[in-house]
């Protein structure tokens, strides 16, 4: 008989550091046909830079496991996140897992490799689709962004991120102008025209719009949740929270990553520091979207980025980061 593991309720949790308040900011705008793909803040135009890849580079053939020696702290310290937050972020809502032999997945499905010939099956339960990307205001190191991030991860959501890293230029001042005053996260639905502050309020949004309605246990717990949120960030010690001048490019580029990834979060923290807004596929355990990334490259590994600006595809975090500095930095 298959072995069956079922994780019905994710783990996840909360706030920290910006919120001094407990109130609620709601708003309802008109959703704008460019919202969810312009990377301007501004109506002028601009002389425009040109983008391309760093002279003679290649991307690097993906390493399943594999750590780069000098950053091997880095991927510790973001590892401790997952033990501060119980595996948050890494599961899908209704995520359930059954051990098959090898032999019964079909060579294009996708099923983590295990041991002893067998394979595990993954799968989740997705709510209702949103058409268009949720657009979040947020930046990496901020406790109450990360429990947003998290819900999106637990819902499978796809979102455009818009980074706001400290002395940004771009979106910070725009989300201030936008919901009249800088707290983050600041989330907007272009399929609703909702927009609003507050993450708990975020979540309740979110679980209630795109999942079954009820907010996991583990960003439910108010204090407890603020507080290993914060925790949860010792490791990479402020990391994706300043800005470093950058290049803003025309299109946003593409992130498949999940929160609960220590992989992933390095790429995201050199995202924000540069100010890259980047449609994130969320694809944590059980998501289809692992699927998906199997079919277009043959193998499921995260972080894997799509730059349209160059035209590069790649894995292997450490090459990306050092790609990213290498085409956007100034």
């Amino acid at each position: 008989m298959a072995g069956v593991l079922k994780l019905t309720q994710p783990l996840l949790l909360g706030p920290l550091w910006q919120r001094k308040s407990r109130r609620t900011s709601v708003s309802v705008i008109r959703p704008t046909q460019n919202s969810s793909t312009s990377a301007s803040t501004t109506e002028a135009e601009q002389p425009k830079p040109t983008f391309a890849a760093p002279p003679n580079f290649k991307p690097p053939e993906p390493k399943r496991f594999g750590v780069r020696p000098d950053k091997t702290w880095d991927v510790i310290g973001a590892s401790l996140a997952f033990f501060f937050r119980f595996g948050t972020g890494t599961f899908v809502s209704g995520y359930s897992a059954t051990f098959v032999p090898a032999n019964e997945i079909p060579p294009d499905q996708y099923a983590l490799e295990v041991f002893g010939g067998r394979k595990l099956k993954e799968t989740a339960k997705v709510g209702p689709r949103p058409e268009k990307p949720i657009e979040i205001y947020e930046f990496e190191s901020c406790p109450f962004c990360r429990k947003v991030r998290e819900i999106v991860a637990v819902l499978d959501l796809d979102v455009l991120f818009y980074p706001c890293p400290k002395n940004g230029p771009n979106f910070r001042p725009k989300a201030a102008q936008m919901g009249g005053k800088q707290q983050f996260p600041y989330m907007v639905d272009p399929n609703t025209g909702v927009a609003m502050y507050e993450s708990d309020d975020i979540i309740k949004y979110l679980v209630g719009k795109y999942g079954d309605g009820t907010v996991p246990f583990m960003l439910s717990l108010g204090l407890l949740t603020t507080l290993t949120a914060g925790f949860a960030m010792i490791g990479r010690m402020g990391r994706g929270s300043s800005y470093t001048p950058s290049k803003l490019p025309p299109q946003p580029l593409e992130l498949w990553a999940y929160e609960g990834s220590p992989f992933s979060k390095i790429v995201r923290e050199e995202l924000v520091g540069l100010e890259l807004p980047h449609i994130l596929h969320s694809c944590a355990r059980g998501s289809p979207k692992r699927q998906i990334l199997y079919q277009k490259t043959g193998l499921f590994q995260v972080p894997y980025i799509e730059d349209p600006n160059t035209g590069v595809q790649m894995f292997e975090s450490a090459e990306i980061v050092e790609y990213l500095r290498a085409t956007y930095a100034v």
